[in-house]
């Protein structure tokens, strides 16, 4: 295959973000070493840009919440990213906050991406998960719980649009009695 074919074939992709498993299926190359040499050449090429560790930006234009999600698998934008959003709380973050199986936090150019990490039942379950352009985000009603169950005193300044009953609903993928009555309180101190 000529190779300015393989760079064609990754910009006719939606995704701005491309990690090597994603360059591997598009390229259709099951070599690992291939794989690796070819990456290595585009991206001192400039055709790639290296973000981090296996993780890959067509153009210096990139969605950050797409890198987010694109370096742990499982993840989701959730927290106080997701409820600045939605106006639930005020206050403004610099990094993006994400849910992912380790605790840690990553700058990559100028941006910062905080990960909190949720048990695995919580973090697996799709409940309260949209999946939005190349990326999955939690509904306000998840972030909320997975800050209530992460930090129990956290201060909301807006839960007016909280839909509660779906709240509880999925309160229960937590498998928490405390997360329950914290819930319980919120909603009490909203009303």
């Amino acid at each position: 295959m000529a190779t300015d074919n393989l760079i064609a074939k990754l910009y006719q992709s939606p995704k701005t973000i491309l990690t090597t498993k994603d360059i591997a299926l598009i390229w259709e190359e099951t070599n690992p070493v291939n794989l690796t040499s070819k990456i290595k050449y585009y991206a001192k090429e400039g055709s790639l840009i290296r973000l981090t560790r296996g993780v890959f930006a067509k153009s210096k234009e990139y969605d950050i919440k797409e890198l987010a999600t694109s370096i742990y698998t499982p993840s989701y934008i959730s927290f106080e990213t997701v409820l600045r959003e939605a106006g639930i709380i005020f206050q403004h973050y610099d990094s993006i906050f994400v849910a992912g199986p380790y605790p840690t936090t990553k700058k990559i150019g100028d941006k910062t991406i905080t990960f909190r990490k949720l048990k695995g039942s919580v973090l697996y379950n799709a409940l309260g998960i949209k999946n939005e352009k190349n990326y999955s985000i939690a509904t306000p009603e998840r972030a909320f719980l997975d800050i209530v169950y992460l930090f129990p005193k956290f201060y909301f300044d807006n839960l007016r649009s909280i839909n509660w009953e779906q709240c509880f609903e999925l309160a229960k993928i937590y498998d928490n009695k405390q997360l329950i009555k914290r819930v319980t309180k919120y909603q009490k101190h909203a009303q």
